[in-house]
């Protein structure tokens, strides 16, 4: 048997590379893929499956003009630069939720636009056709952009649902979106106020400020808990995390604050798993009490769900 060593190998051929001493095939060349993204998370609460579907991802500049409005620049950038956070440009998730109870097919919020928000959802195994129930969490333009495409319903079986105060803040405001996407379903649409069901086991909660009727969604089955909490908070450090920091978007910022604060204080004292529409997808994880300064910390899910 040759024993093959440094010095052999430069004994033989001294004058090649060591690698021209080896013959055989060329390794071929793998291209590049580019960035990708999972489009699905599913899981189990009790004998509800859920599943996040990501209906698109947007890169925001100055997150500062959006987050953090009423805090110095200083303070902004300390704690951006704590967290590994850029202070030029933010991602921006949209996650709609669907939750099969076994009866029924319940997609919560239709994303920025229907071809969107179906491309997701056939991703994750279903068709638009497929889905029951529609829950509005609020009206803003990329919770309620899906609901039509080309003029069409998107979810052509489906009944809606949504609070009676948002409603009825948005058919009295004038608003284009709300006019397109939403009144045209008004016939088919069931009404909530706080503490009501959609269905069993899946209740709506009272959250306003970001909206004047904003409401969030508590999930319970076989003795499991998830509240889908919409744009309660729109990022784990810049507003979950610190409630009191005002967001561009927040209708009310002081109400906001206020319902942050006590559905937040729930999902960290029940110890339950949340999804937020806007945390970084797969938008799942739980609510613990923070610290340095921080009032909350997000805790993405980290395999507790895979059983």
């Amino acid at each position: 048997m040759t024993e093959f060593t440094r010095r052999t190998l430069l004994a033989s051929g001294a004058a090649l590379p060591l690698a021209a001493a080896f013959t055989g095939p060329a390794a071929a060349q793998a291209p590049m893929m580019g960035a990708s993204f999972a489009r699905h998370r599913r899981f189990m609460i009790g004998g509800f499956e859920v599943t996040t579907i990501l209906a698109g991802t947007t890169p925001r500049e100055e997150p500062q003009s959006i987050f953090g409005m009423n805090v110095s620049a200083e303070d902004f950038a300390a704690v951006s630069r704590a967290n590994f956070l850029s202070t030029e440009v933010a991602q921006f998730f949209f996650t709609p939720t669907l939750v099969n109870t076994g009866s029924e097919l319940v997609l919560f919020d239709t994303g920025l636009n229907g071809a969107a928000t179906v491309a997701a959802l056939e991703s994750a195994g279903y068709t638009a056709d497929q889905v029951s129930i529609v829950v509005l969490t609020h009206m803003h333009g990329d919770h309620i952009g899906g609901m039509m495409t080309d003029g069409a319903a998107t979810f052509a079986n489906a009944r809606y649902v949504t609070g009676q105060a948002e409603f009825d803040h948005w058919a009295a405001a004038g608003n284009e979106g709300f006019d397109t996407s939403v009144r045209p379903m008004a016939d088919n649409m069931t009404f909530l106020g706080d503490g009501q069901d959609v269905v069993t086991g899946i209740t709506g909660m009272a959250a306003f400020g970001h909206t004047p009727g904003h409401m969030v969604y508590r999930l319970e089955s076989e003795g499991a808990g998830l509240v889908i909490f919409a744009d309660l908070a729109n990022h784990p450090v810049w507003s979950l995390a610190r409630p009191d920091w005002e967001v561009r978007f927040d209708a009310d910022k002081a109400a906001a604050a206020e319902s942050r604060r006590r559905v937040l204080g729930m999902i960290a004292a029940d110890r339950i798993p949340a999804i937020g529409y806007h945390m970084p997808f797969p938008a799942v994880g739980y609510v613990d009490t923070g610290s340095d300064g921080a009032e909350f910390r997000w805790v993405p899910e980290a395999g507790q769900l895979m059983g």
